[in-house]
């Protein structure tokens, strides 16, 4: 296995090189041997697909648990979701960057989401003040973490786009490594934020135009391509339809579709996991 330094020396050219990239979001083990496989360069970890094992609102615990799992399944370099952190203070919420970089992630993303419906969004100086002192924790670490921060109010309401673009760049400007604002719909919207932003920006695929494509994002300036829990929700599309198959019409045409085990034993070997 590759040590938790080489993986991040990894991660960080990624973000360097020419081009846009893929980073997929598995949510256990298994689906992160299977991404490994099929050759992606880089895994981020989702919260909404690990929510959707447990069934229910995350702990501090499962998310930590997840990301020692996952970073443990591949010599992939992994980056975590880590929401808002599990706290509110700057301070307190950067211990969970701390705590994550033990788990062997090399990425970390914090978040401008409350967690609180009725006021989702931190106040504009409390949401800098977080990105700082998660920033500060981060780049301290043995293995020095990259540091994406989010705004995320097009998710919860909000319609500002000029208050996302000042969010992001105030994050920049205290040294996040990667900008992040889920919601951007198209290019147009796509390319004024990239041009807003001099850092590398993550997009996710689970809110914008789906026919968008990796060439597309690369040319209007996105370097980091990823589906949150995307992938964890189509897993469980297929449930639901071969259930309600099941319950409905008492009919099993679903396992037609299921992977044969021929093709899915060699996906999860220790080898396949590795790049």
């Amino acid at each position: 296995m590759l040590t938790q330094a080489e993986k991040s020396a990894a991660f960080r050219a990624l973000h360097q090189r020419p081009g846009a990239f893929v980073i997929p979001n598995p949510w256990d083990a298994g689906t992160a041997k299977i991404l490994t496989a099929l050759g992606f360069e880089a895994l981020a970890t989702t919260s909404l697909g690990v929510a959707n094992i447990h069934g229910r609102k995350l702990t501090r615990e499962d998310v930590l648990e997840n990301c020692r799992i996952i970073a443990g399944a591949t010599d992939l370099p992994v980056n975590a979701d880590l929401e808002n952190c599990f706290a509110h203070e700057p301070k307190a919420a950067a211990r969970m960057i701390r705590d994550a970089g033990e788990t062997g992630v090399v990425g970390a993303s914090i978040e401008d989401f409350t967690g609180e419906r009725a006021k989702p969004i931190y106040d504009f100086n409390m949401a800098v003040e977080r990105v700082a002192a998660a920033v500060e924790t981060a780049h301290a670490l043995p293995v020095p973490i990259m540091l994406t921060a989010r705004a995320e109010s097009h998710l919860h309401g909000g319609r500002d786009f000029d208050d996302t673009i000042r969010r992001l760049q105030a994050f920049e400007k205290v040294g996040a490594d990667v900008l992040y604002a889920p919601g951007a719909w198209d290019l147009a919207q796509i390319r004024t934020m990239t041009a807003s932003l001099g850092k590398p920006m993550n997009l996710v695929m689970g809110f914008c135009d789906p026919a968008l494509t990796v060439a597309q994002l690369a040319e209007a300036g996105v370097k980091r391509i990823s589906v949150g829990g995307a992938l964890s929700r189509l897993a469980l599309a297929a449930v639901l339809r071969a259930a309600r198959e099941m319950r409905e019409s008492g009919g099993f045409t679903w396992v037609r579709d299921i992977i044969p085990m021929a093709e899915l034993t060699p996906l999860l070997k220790p080898e396949a996991a590795r790049s």
